[in-house]
């Protein structure tokens, strides 16, 4: 099968790269499921977890949005902050959820509420991933 180059930058550097036989991810638009050969497009993506199928293994990259340039040969995420399954810190990401679920339970008006839905969403996508959940 052939295979496509991807690359997962945030602005802190280089996270992943390699070449995978598929990438899956969830744009704004849906699911995208993308082969060597695909069209091109530009597509911002959700807070997820981008999917790079190899030969008969999956490797899991959490993102926490930004944007999935789609070239025929190859796919470029810039990423506000990704991580790797292996590399996430999962008591942080635990904590992260924990204090964002605080502040939604509390009722004060000075909570951001916009801002904590975000947070648990990025925390518990963290989590899910460390633990392949997808």
């Amino acid at each position: 099968m052939k295979t496509i180059h991807v690359s997962v930058v945030t602005p802190d550097g280089p996270v992943y790269e390699s070449e995978v036989e598929m990438v899956s991810t969830r744009a704004q638009s849906g699911e995208l499921g993308i082969l060597h050969g695909h069209i091109p497009m530009v597509a911002p993506l959700q807070i997820g977890a981008v999917r790079l199928k190899k030969a008969s293994s999956t490797e899991l990259v959490a993102v926490s949005g930004g944007f999935l340039e789609v070239r025929p040969d190859k796919v470029t995420i810039l990423a506000q902050a990704a991580e790797t399954a292996e590399e996430i810190d999962v008591a942080r990401a635990e904590e992260a959820r924990k204090r964002a679920e605080m502040r939604l339970d509390s009722k004060q008006d000075d909570v951001d509420v916009k801002r904590a839905e975000i947070a648990l969403k990025r925390a518990v996508n963290r989590l899910d991933i460390s633990q392949r959940k997808f």
